[in-house]
C-alpha cells in the first residue's frame, strides 16, 4: 500500500517517548487556526511512498531508540489515510518497533479503529475543552474528539494529551480545570504536556499567500506556562 507523506524526521525527541523516527503524513481534515504546517492541508500533495518503503528507512535508526523511542505518525492528519497507517505499524511491530500515532482525534470509523488496534501509544491534540471553540477555532465538534478519547479508553491504550496554550484564547483557570476533569475521567491518559503557542510558522503562510489567523496572538511567557502546569498538577 502507498500513501502521500510531506516530510520524514529520522530522529525526533518531541513526539513521543524518547527518539523517534517522525512521518509527517500529507494532508489534513481541519483548519485549526493555530497550525504550525499548512503546507501539510492538501491532501494531493507531499510524496508518495510505499509503508515497506517508510518502515526500511526506520529500521535503519533502530539502533537510537532505545527502550522507549520508535515510530511516530504525525501530520497533517494521519487517520485520513489509516489503511496505510496500519500497514506501517503492522511491518513495525514486525521489526520490534514501538508505534505512536499523533493525531486530533476527530476521526473515527472501522479503519481508524483496525490502526488502533496496532498502536502503542496516541498523542491527542487536545486542542479546546469546549464545543465552542472547537467549532471556532477547529472545524470539527469536540463531540468526536471525546468518542475518539472514549473508545482509546475502553481499549487501554496509552494517551498523552496535549494542548497549546493560546493568550487570550484558553490560557484561562476555567480551561486547565475542564481539562483536568478529561484527564480524571480517562485513565488511559497517563501523561500532558501543555504547549506554549508559537509564531514561527508564519513564514510558511506567507510563502503560501493565506493569512494566518492567530498572526496577532501572543507567545505565552513561561511564568505563565509554569502557573498553568502548577495548576494542572495540584
Amino acid at each position: 500500500m502507498t500513501g502521500r507523506v510531506h516530510s520524514i524526521q529520522s530522529l525526533g525527541t518531541v513526539d513521543g517517548p524518547g527518539v523517534r523516527f517522525v512521518v509527517f503524513f500529507q494532508g489534513c481534515n481541519l483548519r485549526c487556526k493555530c497550525c504550525h504546517n499548512p503546507d501539510t492541508w492538501d491532501t494531493a500533495g507531499g510524496k508518495e511512498y510505499s509503508a515497506q518503503e517508510i518502515v526500511d528507512k526506520a529500521v535503519r535508526y533502530k539502533e537510537y531508540f532505545g527502550a522507549e523511542g520508535g515510530i511516530t505518525l504525525s501530520g497533517g492528519e494521519p487517520l485520513l489515510q489509516a489503511g496505510f497507517a496500519t500497514e506501517i505499524f503492522e511491518k513495525c511491530h514486525q521489526n520490534g518497533i514501538n508505534t505512536c500515532l499523533d493525531t486530533s482525534g476527530s476521526i473515527l470509523n472501522e479503519k481508524v479503529k483496525k490502526l488502533l488496534s496496532v498502536t502503542d501509544r496516541v498523542l491527542l491534540d487536545y486542542k479546546y475543552t469546549d464545543d465552542a471553540s472547537y467549532r471556532r477555532n477547529v472545524g470539527c465538534g469536540i463531540r468526536q474528539v471525546e468518542d475518539f478519547l472514549a473508545y482509546l479508553n475502553s481499549q487501554n491504550i496509552p494517551v498523552t494529551l496535549r494542548q497549546v496554550i493560546i493568550p487570550a484564547v484558553n490560557d484561562t483557570e476555567e480551561n486547565i480545570l475542564k481539562l483536568k476533569e478529561v484527564i480524571q475521567k480517562y485513565p488511559c491518559v497517563d501523561k500532558t504536556e501543555l504547549l506554549p503557542f508559537r509564531k514561527i510558522c508564519a513564514v510558511k503562510y506567507k510563502n503560501m499567500g493565506i493569512p494566518f489567523p492567530f498572526e496577532e496572538m501572543d507567545t505565552p511567557g513561561i511564568s505563565l506556562m509554569n502557573s498553568l502546569q502548577a495548576m494542572l498538577e495540584e
